[in-house]
């Protein structure tokens, strides 16, 4: 599941960016893009949080260290694209 909102995430972002480079209003893509990506981490959570309920500590220790990276990393990226044009409009108005 995580998959298809990370998917949906990194679609409705780049539809944020398209839209305000086309000068259409693009506020709501950009909260879909948001929404998702945090949507994405807690499917991703659940996901874990099924791994303890199971006691599968092998699958935590492969995957938990490398994807708590990949999670704050691409969490950053996906704020940092989705607020772009907002800053974009707030240079233009000076």
């Amino acid at each position: 599941m995580w998959v298809i909102f990370g998917l949906i995430a990194i679609i409705a972002t780049c539809i944020n960016l398209y839209m305000y480079v086309t000068g259409k209003d693009y506020k709501l893509a950009m909260a879909m893009g948001l929404s998702f990506t945090a949507l994405t981490i807690v499917a991703d959570y659940s996901m874990v949080s099924d791994w303890v309920k199971a006691e599968d500590w092998p699958a935590l220790l492969d995957v938990v260290p490398t994807m708590a990276t990949a999670l704050w990393v691409l969490t950053i990226i996906s704020i940092l694209l989705n607020i772009t044009p907002i800053f974009l409009e707030l240079k233009n108005k000076k």
